[in-house]
């Protein structure tokens, strides 16, 4: 993946997680979780991950 930050969608944002990664989410209340992430690792078959979450809402 590029250094700029764009991805095309979000199976491309979520390729470089590994199965056993540790990833921290943050958001504010329910308008704040990264929700189309989230289902892009399921459909990828990402597991065993240590989440870390900062929800302030």
């Amino acid at each position: 993946m590029s250094r700029d930050k764009v991805v095309a969608d979000a199976a491309d944002a979520v390729a470089d997680v590994e199965r056993g990664a540790s990833l921290a989410v943050g958001g504010f209340g329910l308008c704040g979780i990264p929700s189309v992430l989230i289902h892009a690792l399921l459909e990828r078959g990402a597991g065993e991950l240590r989440v870390v979450s900062n929800n302030c809402g």
